[in-house]
């Protein structure tokens, strides 16, 4: 379901059911939010004008229009926006992604034999015949949706646990890859799977840990990854010239350049995609900022989670690995949408 429609259905729901708003959403005051005042309120802005352009509501269109003259960013949010909780009864969850870095070839050559696939036209929802072992076994094999073949099944599943990356080809050239869909299956944790079975320990579920067992297990390694039935396809990028050193950045499931630690990734049948978020994260590189809406995730579910955007590379992957912490997360929406939404505060 698109961001704008999922929208349109909460607030029809609502109009069936008038309880509906006030036991899922709550409005909160500016000063309730924790660290508000210290936070870098413009460099959210310039966040949110990067995609706030999609955003179909008629609520948002003069907000953006507004955004792009350049107000003072704090003024901007505290005047034309409710801070608004969804399902404040319960706890966030925030994790991390990024963007990792792979070795790959336009062709299945030498080490390079694990595909990366463009969405397949007309595919059918959750289709038996498309789960990950099917694909991994062939079911999309000669049909001319390879995009290219990276050198490591851990890594290409993490790619998919991503949703986005760059990849280093054997010709000296370099192509961006982002998410195009899913094949519909539910999301299941390949790596803590093999936690509950006992084959790692919880401390090595990292990419690494996973790579270094699957390495000494091939074939038990394959099985593993194949527990997690969902299947991410993408999308091919190239690289500009001024994007050697990530200045644009990857682009999230809006098609639209993300940005490190100020996008989030969300569940778009809650959270409305481009919309500011704040977020109250706890734990270890505790945050309190305001993020922006600008990303999904295949297990990212519920009005209370999101997954924090880190950057590129080795470090990025480190933070976004070390990042499973509870908090709060808090939706800025337009006064006239909260008002709907939460009608009694």
């Amino acid at each position: 379901m698109r961001p704008q429609l999922a929208l349109l259905t909460l607030l029809l729901a609502m109009a069936a059911s008038p309880t509906l708003a006030a036991d899922r959403y709550k409005t909160l005051r500016f000063d309730q939010l924790l660290g508000w005042q210290a936070d870098d309120h413009k460099a959210a802005l310039n966040t949110f004008i990067k995609s706030c352009v999609d955003i179909r509501a008629p609520e948002w269109k003069p907000l953006c229009m507004l955004a792009k003259t350049g107000p003072d960013a704090k003024t901007f949010f505290e005047t034309f926006f409710t801070p608004v909780a969804v399902r404040a009864d319960k706890n966030a969850l925030f994790t991390g992604y990024f963007e990792p870095v792979l070795n790959g070839s336009l062709y299945r050559v030498g080490p390079y034999l694990y595909p990366i696939y463009t969405k397949p036209k007309n595919m059918k929802p959750a289709d038996p015949k498309l789960t990950r072992k099917a694909i991994d076994n062939g079911a999309l094999k000669y049909k001319g949706l390879e995009i290219a073949y990276v050198d490591d099944p851990v890594e290409a599943y993490y790619l998919h646990i991503q949703g986005s990356g760059r990849i280093n080809l054997t010709n000296g050239n370099s192509i961006r890859v982002g998410y195009a869909g899913e094949n519909g299956h539910v999301y299941r944790s390949a790596p803590g799977q093999l936690v509950k079975l006992g084959k790692i320990s919880y401390g090595d579920a990292s990419i690494e840990g996973i790579k270094a067992w699957v390495k000494k297990n091939p074939v038990e390694g394959i099985k593993a990854l194949e527990y997690n039935p969902s299947y991410v396809f993408f999308r091919r990028m190239e690289i500009s010239a001024n994007d050697a050193g990530g200045d644009t950045g990857p682009r999230g499931a809006l098609d639209r350049p993300i940005t490190p630690l100020r996008t989030l990734a969300v569940d778009p049948k809650f959270t409305q995609m481009g919309a500011p978020v704040w977020i109250e994260k706890g734990g270890r590189g505790a945050m309190r900022r305001l993020m922006v809406a600008q990303d999904v995730g295949s297990a990212i579910k519920g009005p209370q989670r999101a997954d924090i955007f880190y950057g590129t590379g080795d470090l990025a992957g480190k933070l976004a690995g070390q990042t499973n912490n509870g908090g709060r997360m808090v939706v800025l929406l337009p006064i006239a949408i909260a008002n709907r939404l939460a009608p009694n505060g």
